[in-house]
């Protein structure tokens, strides 16, 4: 019966221990030669049969060695659970290695009672059970970690944050269990992540792994339009941009694709603090992004030196005996990450401020986004005004970028080869207005009233590698930026231009309703040229010194990649881009000061019903520059925002806007801004 019992514990049920339709293993009942005080510890043992046949059926259920997958369609084929079956992976393979290894001490505890068995055939049932009382313990956890794997369907580093929870127990036998086998588990993570910090490559066919690789958004909104003809001569709109990127050789400029990727949360172990998947992510990008760069040389920066240089060998011997260590350590882990990180942040640091010339490059952006070049935009908003009047066509982005190419022609700087990186785009909310057919009816549906001014936009020609630090969205926040520029540039232009048209009939009698009318312009001018001249002295100039200096301060690149990102995120809560109250209000002011301007530009003469309508525009600059001293005085009331205290002090410097509480078209009498 001993030998029996042997093979139970063995996995093997026979015909006095039989295995239920439960899958548990009993002694079969009422058998003579057992006595009931007997059938109880032997039942106790088979306890531990049944637990030890569901782990190795686990094993052999998960285990094996990698397939090796022809393509990615295979591995995704595999990963589907299709039969209730876990997903397969590295960590579940990992996790029965170590379940094997944790469950060989009791195959050789068997092995020897069997010796001793037949060594002493008078050995009892209380011996057998006595040797193996420890496992009675540490079989109830595996067998509960294994349910809670299977419930959860846990894959990939998921499988690690379960193992770990489960090691916080009072219990040394498991405790020291369940560590052998997240050791194993911790050897998958190491080599992927040894990988990925040396050699820039994510080995991840399963998708297990906290780091992925993230698709580019791609604009497929106005793809249909490039085929468009714009009658000109039979061209689409994708034959003219490409006729206009033609290089000097004939041949169209090579894109750079650049990967990018982010961290998988749902696979982050909890252990594992967020801040070091953040350098994970960073030091593979960085390598990777230097080892697809030694295959295509670029153009502009000749830089295939490895950016570890030396020290791969010194790293890639650090995390080996990191892996050795039979506990996970957080700290030396992370402390493993920094110094490589270090090490690339200081090697990007020198090849992108020294090599690529970033402080060119900032002020670059700045001559363009943030219309440092104030002569070219002046240029081209007098180019443009008429084109951008209306709305867009589908041939107004080519137009526009052909008189911006006229006004640098115009300002002397065609010749900058910064020109060339920088392109004007026009993108709607709406489809373009074309020239209907008389065959075609009036379109019944809502008419658009977005203008090409409304619609402008600018792009760069990020070059590598300073497209790591000029990002998609950090350009979306620099392309805000101009459009808004733009938009109190050309409002400026338009009121000195009314200027302009008072001075000519200055030597003409001027009757009461002309005074009200230059008077009012002059209340919009002087709330216009104070808000251009705290935007680009107070907020831009004063940013961007500050943020030059930091870059000079540093050598570390994610000191400079942070420098950056603060410097736009001020100047868009600086220009009022994030607070809605104070951006409408000014958005508002704006527009009321186009209106008026196009008022007299258009009319020669006013009529009463003009001059009616220039009323309703004061009324409403009235309202709106009233709203606007409010936010400003309650904001400083508060002593909050220190930027919009600088704006106030601008508008209200000699207590003018004050006495009028805003109201800058009705002042008292005898007093002027």
């Amino acid at each position: 019966m001993l030998h029996e019992l042997l093979l139970a514990l063995n996995g093997y049920p026979g015909s006095i221990f039989r295995e239920d339709a439960d899958n548990l293993i009993k002694v079969v009942p009422d058998l003579p030669f057992i006595h009931e005080s007997e059938e109880v510890q032997l039942n106790r043992l088979c306890k531990l049969a049944t637990h030890y046949k569901k782990l190795q059926d686990f094993v052999k259920r998960y285990q094996g060695s990698p397939c090796n997958f022809t393509n990615q369609q295979n591995v995704e084929q595999l990963n589907v659970d299709t039969s209730g079956n876990l997903k397969d992976g590295l960590y579940l393979r990992a996790l029965c290695a170590g379940l094997d290894e944790v469950l060989n001490p009791y195959r050789k505890t068997l092995l020897m009672l069997e010796q001793q068995i037949l060594t002493d055939p008078n050995l009892t049932v209380g011996h057998v059970q006595q040797v193996l009382e420890p496992y009675q313990l540490l079989f109830p956890e595996l067998s509960n970690v294994l349910e809670q794997i299977t419930h959860l369907k846990a894959h990939g580093c998921y499988i690690l944050e379960l193992l770990h929870q489960f090691c916080i127990c009072g219990q040394p036998i498991v405790k020291e269990a369940l560590q052998k086998i997240l050791y194993v588990c911790h050897c998958v993570m190491y080599r992927q992540v040894s990988t990925w910090l040396l050699h820039g490559i994510l080995l991840d066919r399963h998708s297990e792994f906290f780091i992925h690789q993230t698709t580019g958004p791609v604009s497929e909104e106005r793809k249909d339009d490039d085929d468009d003809d714009l009658g000109i001569g039979g061209v689409t709109g994708r034959q003219m941009k490409e006729v206009m990127q033609l290089t000097e050789d004939g041949k169209l400029p090579e894109k750079e694709h650049h990967s990018h990727y982010a961290i998988r949360t749902a696979m982050l172990p909890n252990y594992m603090p967020l801040r070091i998947a953040e350098k994970i992510v960073f030091v593979g990008e960085s390598v990777q992004m230097f080892e697809n760069k030694k295959q295509n040389t670029s153009k502009y920066i000749v830089h295939t030196d490895s950016v570890l240089g030396e020290n791969e060998a010194k790293f890639a011997s650090r995390l080996h005996q990191l892996q050795l260590e039979p506990i996970f350590s957080v700290q030396r882990f992370e402390d493993a990450v920094d110094e490589i990180r270090t090490c690339v942040s200081e090697h990007l640091w020198r090849l992108v401020v020294e090599e690529a010339d970033l402080i060119g490059q900032l002020s670059t952006l700045k001559d363009y986004f943030l219309l440092g070049r104030g002569e070219l935009f002046l240029a081209f908003i007098d180019q443009s005004q008429s084109l951008l009047n209306t709305p867009p066509m589908k041939h107004t982005e080519h137009d526009v970028n052909v008189g911006f190419q006229q006004a640098a022609h115009r300002v002397l700087i065609e010749d900058d080869a910064t020109l060339s990186q920088f392109n004007l785009i026009i993108k709607t909310k709406f489809p373009f207005k074309g020239p209907t057919k008389k065959s075609e009816p009036k379109s019944q549906g809502k008419v658009s009233s977005e203008t090409g001014w409304s619609c402008l936009g600018m792009t760069y020609n990020v070059h590598w590698p300073l497209h790591i630090l000029f990002k998609l969205s950090v350009l979306e926040k620099y392309n805000t930026l101009f459009q808004f520029l733009l938009h109190v540039k050309r409002v400026q232009l338009e009121l000195q231009q009314c200027w302009a048209m008072q001075m000519q009939c200055k030597h003409e009698e001027v009757s009461q309703s002309d005074g009200q009318k230059w008077l009012l312009r002059s209340h919009m001018a002087f709330l216009i040229d104070n808000l251009q001249y705290y935007m680009q002295v107070d907020v831009l100039e004063t940013q961007f010194s500050q943020l030059v200096d930091k870059v000079r301060s540093t050598r570390d690149f994610e000191a400079v990649r942070f420098a950056h990102d603060q410097f736009i995120t001020s100047l868009m809560a600086q220009c009022f881009l994030l607070m809605k109250p104070v951006n409408h209000c000014l958005t508002e002011i704006l527009e009321v000061c186009h209106s008026f301007c196009m008022l007299l530009t258009q009319n020669s003469k006013l009529t009463n019903r003009d001059y009616a309508h220039m009323d309703k525009l004061a009324q409403a600059f009235n309202r709106q520059s009233s709203l606007l001293f409010k936010i400003l005085s309650g904001v400083q009331s508060h002593q909050a925002s220190r930027h919009l205290t600088q704006l106030l002090l601008r508008l209200d410097y000699n207590k003018f806007y004050s006495k009028a509480q805003g109201v800058l078209a009705r002042p008292s009498p005898g007093s002027t801004p």
